[in-house]
């Protein structure tokens, strides 16, 4: 990701939805893009991320998505890389969709994935996607791992073997940041 940044090349990011809120602080740092769902928790997460330094568009895979999708292309074609909970709106959690292989496919980005880990946070046990809020001065590690290559013209984005992939890719990242953070 370090060769991508420093030359400028757009990728793409994927991670859980419940990952967001400890994700928020690389929006600037990463010239990030992401999609938020058109509902009042999405509008007011892309509030946050506004100002957080990220640029957003408005889209789920229920409602919106195309335009959500086209959005994304045509900031992530203006020099922006792109950051997707790939498990979302609404779920299932831990099940990865196919609009991050589509964007990829479009875009001809690869895709790094992360697992995010915190020492102490506050959890929301009624949430869908199991988010958390790291509570002040918490250790929070971002293991950012891969990339997996873009997916070509010739390969289906709902292909699920892509999505077992990356969900197995992304379940070993959270593996290895929450070992980063019991070794600390």
């Amino acid at each position: 990701m370090k060769s991508a940044l420093a030359n400028g090349t757009p990728f793409l990011m994927a991670h859980w939805h419940g990952d967001e809120i400890a994700l928020l602080q690389l929006a600037s740092r990463y010239n990030m893009v992401t999609m938020t769902s058109q509902s009042k928790d999405g509008q007011m997460m892309g509030v946050i991320l506004r100002l957080m330094g990220a640029k957003i568009t408005f889209g789920s895979s229920t409602r919106g998505g195309v335009g959500g999708l086209k959005g994304l292309v045509r900031l992530v074609r203006k020099g922006s890389n792109c950051t997707f909970a790939v498990d979302g709106p609404k779920g299932p959690i831990y099940k990865a969709k196919p609009g991050v292989f589509e964007l990829s496919r479009l875009l001809q980005c690869p895709i790094y994935y992360a697992g995010v880990s915190v020492d102490r946070a506050l959890f929301f046990p009624k949430a869908w996607n199991k988010t958390f809020f790291p509570k002040p001065f918490a250790k929070v590690n971002i293991y950012w791992a891969g990339p997996i290559p873009a997916v070509t013209k010739d390969q289906d984005p709902r292909d699920s073997i892509l999505a077992e992939q990356l969900e197995s890719f992304l379940h070993g990242a959270k593996h290895q940041a929450a070992k980063f953070i019991a070794e600390s």
